[in-house]
């Protein structure tokens, strides 16, 4: 357990890994995938 964060009263242990893409910038990513595919 030596992966658990604490803060104040609480304690958590967080395996997510969250990424936050902005509307226009995911059609760009998508759109480099999409070529790379060849679809």
């Amino acid at each position: 357990m030596g992966d658990e964060k604490s803060l104040a009263h609480t304690r958590w242990n967080c395996k997510y890994h969250i990424v936050f893409a902005p509307k226009y910038r995911r059609q760009a990513f998508y759109g480099e995938k999409r070529r790379a595919v060849g679809s």
